[in-house]
Order: C-alpha cells, then structure tokens, then sequence
C-alpha cells in the first residue's frame, strides 16, 4: 500500500541543520540515507493494528527554540515534574521541540566522569562511542518507514554516559516537551554504562496545547558487566499528538536492567520494548501499565530476548480500556538455544471498563532451549460485579468501588516508581483518564 507523504523538509534542510549542528560527515550521511530509506521502506508490520492511516510525518522536524538559564523559565507544568525531593541536586536535561534548552549536571557526577547531556553536544568528547552504539540495535536505519524517518529528522536527545564502578546516587531526569501547532519531537536517548556501574534515568514527555505534533523517538541502553539500570518514563501526550516509540538494551554478564513505563497519553501509541540479554547471569524486570480512552489506539510490544545463560526476565503489563478505546498488548518471550538455565515469566492483564472498548492481551513463548524455565499468564475482561457489590455492601459509592478497584489493578506499577513527583504525576493522569 502507498502512503501519501507530507514531508515539510528535503535533503536541503537536512544538510543544512546537520551542518548547523556540528555533526560528523557520517551523521550526515546517515540522515541522508535515513531520508531516502523512509521514501522507499513500509511502515513496521504491527500485530492487530492498522496505523497506515496514522500520522507520520506531517509536522516540522527541526523547529529550533532558544536556551534557558534556568528551570524557573520554563513551563510550569515542566516545572513541576521536575520539582526536587528533599532539595536533592538532580541532573536535569529539557528539550523543547527540536533543541535541548536547559541542561544541569552536579560537579560531584562531573567529577566522577558522568555525563549527561544533548546527543548533538556530545561528539567532541565522545564521538567514537557515539558512533559504535547509535542506532545499532534493532531500529536501524533500514528497518521500517517510522525508524528511516527518524534517521533523518533526530534532534536534540539524550547521551547519558556512566564510567567504570560509578554508583549514581541523585536522580538523572529528561523532559521532552512540544509547544507549536505541528511540532515534531524526535529525540534519541543513548545510554551506555561501563562495568559495575549504576544509575537511574527518568523521563516525561508532554505538550502545551491541543495541536498536532508526533514523538518520534528511539532509546538505545547498553548495559555493561556486573551494571544496573534503571529506566523510568511517563508520558501524557494529549490526543492530537501520535506517539512513536522503539526502545531497546543490551545487558551484559550479570548485568541488569529494570523498565518503569507508563503509556498515558490521550492520542494514538506504538510502544515497542526490546530487551537482549546477551550476557551471562543477566537479567531484566519489565512493568509497563497504559490506560486507553475515547477512540485511542494503543499497540505494545514487551520482548524479552535470552542468549546468555542463566539470564532472567520478568515482564508485567496492564492495561486499561474505556469508552471505544483499543490496546493490543502483545509479551515475547524468546529463549535462544544455548541460553541454558534461563528463566522468562510474563503476565498480560487487560482490564475494559465499558461494553465498546476492545483489547488483546497475548503472551508467547519462543523456546530453542530445552533446560530452561519459562511462564506465562493473560487476562482479559471486565470488572467482576461481584467486587462491586462487595465494596458496595460496605457502604462504598460505586463509582469510589470502581475507581479503588482500578487503582489496585495498577499499584503494582505506581507503587514503584521512585520519584515522588513523577508518581504524583502518573496517578493525576491515571485520575484524569479513567474519570
């Protein structure tokens, strides 16, 4: 099938914003091939969702915006997510469309090598191994329409880099904000941590006002030896924005990582979540939760990829529909032959709040090992009656039982994350959604 493209930039805007950034000749490159693949490559083939309709690319992709010098000149509503707990000294980046405006980074991370910075800052200090990890996990360039178009229109980003045995104690947070009719935002997240580090990455991602714009972003984490991360987001993109999201992590031997997200927008979401656990003894715990409403359409995909031996996974995700909204959440579980003593659980849990609301909740298992562990679990309906009923007969308002049984279903995942503001930020969106 043909998809009519919008394309608000060419080949000219591209070298020219490349050139305005200081890239290297092979970014530049790259973008070029990333513009000429996305006119040629289909969209990504999608399990029970259509998005052939969807927006793609009608927005302006490199709508720069000028810096800030401090948080109290941006947003309030930006403001407030990144509020500190107990006045703690906090690494802050903020991008606003296609330029990150306000970066802060402690002298005590400075001084332990960390950095946390704009993508397009950091090829002076750490090009090279900006260049051995971008875009070389699952989303490369000739991937699909949506990862070509990101190729060439990427802007502002995330390079977080955490050295050898350097424990980061203060929260690291991202926000990741559109403010104009038709704006794009299409950040890349790198995260690369060395051997017997760990650290604690947090982002929001939202928009000011009721107008079109797309996210179109990629993560890419490489976990490195005995290394922890851990990789939290939120995001309440209202419904005139369509959400884009491929992430994805290489964990090394007796590495892990751990996934807080929290799918909250308003408008249409593609949220694909990749885990390689390549090295021995890695391991990885995936919560994800997403509440659909209106005509919303949700597809999330949680895939757990075991090489290493004795590697784990734990992957929960739990949805919630209402009105005639959708969501496909598809688990994979894949063990890989060779990755004995390997251990996958996986649980899908759908919950559907109204008789035109729709959803699939489907694990699957890919055994090529036979001395392994691997479980899974799904679910699918409505709220028992006999709950409300229960709840009811002691002296609680229906619409109160509901809503305290809505909040139980999702305690397992608002319950963990660690940042109070970014909590409270979640269950306001939770209240908004359901109620």
């Amino acid at each position: 099938m043909s998809i009519e493209m919008k394309l608000q930039f060419d080949r000219e805007a591209i070298i020219q914003f490349s050139k305005q950034s200081a890239e290297p000749e092979w970014m530049l490159n790259l973008r070029l091939e990333g513009y000429d693949q996305y006119q040629q490559l289909p969209l990504p083939k999608l399990d029970k969702t259509k998005i052939d309709k969807w927006n793609i690319d009608g927005v302006v992709p490199f709508r720069t915006q000028p810096s800030v010098t401090a948080i109290q000149e941006l947003p309030e509503e930006v403001q407030k997510v990144l509020a500190a707990e107990d006045n703690v000294d906090k690494a802050v980046l903020v991008q606003k469309d296609a330029s990150v405006v306000y970066t802060s980074l402690p002298d005590s991370l400075k001084n332990q090598g960390v950095v946390f910075t704009s993508l397009q800052d950091a090829w002076a200090t750490h090009g090279e191994l900006i260049q051995k990890h971008f875009m070389q996990l699952d989303s490369k360039v000739d991937s699909h329409k949506i990862s070509a178009l990101h190729a060439a229109t990427w802007s502002g980003g995330v390079f977080l880099y955490v050295p050898k045995n350097v424990e980061v104690k203060v929260p690291v947070q991202a926000v990741f904000y559109a403010s104009e009719n038709e704006s794009g935002l299409f950040p890349h997240v790198l995260i690369v941590t060395e051997s017997n580090s760990s650290v604690d990455y947090i982002d929001n991602y939202m928009n000011e006002n009721a107008q079109t714009m797309i996210q179109n972003g990629i993560v890419e984490i490489h976990v490195g030896e005995g290394s922890r991360v851990s990789f939290n987001s939120v995001r309440t993109l209202n419904n005139m924005a369509t959400d884009y999201t491929f992430r994805h992590a290489s964990v090394g031997k007796d590495g892990r990582i751990e996934w807080l997200l929290a799918e909250m927008n308003d408008g249409n979401t593609v949220s694909q979540n990749t885990t390689h656990l390549v090295g021995q003894g890695s391991s990885a715990d995936s919560k994800l939760i997403t509440i659909g409403s209106g005509s919303q359409k949700t597809d999330i995909v949680s895939k757990m990829t075991h090489t290493g031996k004795n590697s784990d996974s734990q992957m929960l995700v739990k949805g919630v529909v209402k009105d005639e909204a959708s969501a496909i959440l598809n688990g994979i579980t894949f063990i890989e032959k060779g990755a004995t003593k390997a251990n996958g659980e996986q649980a899908e849990k759908l919950l559907m709040l109204s008789p035109k609301a729709r959803g699939d909740a489907n694990p699957i298992l890919l055994i090529d090992e036979d001395d392994v562990k691997a479980g899974h679990a799904a679910s699918a309906g409505q709220i028992n009656p006999m709950q409300i009923f229960y709840m009811m007969s002691r002296g609680i308002p229906k619409e109160e039982a509901q809503r305290l049984i809505i909040y139980g279903f999702l305690a397992q995942v608002v319950d963990a994350i660690p940042n109070k503001e970014i909590r409270k930020v979640l269950e306001e969106a939770i209240e908004r959604k359901v109620y």
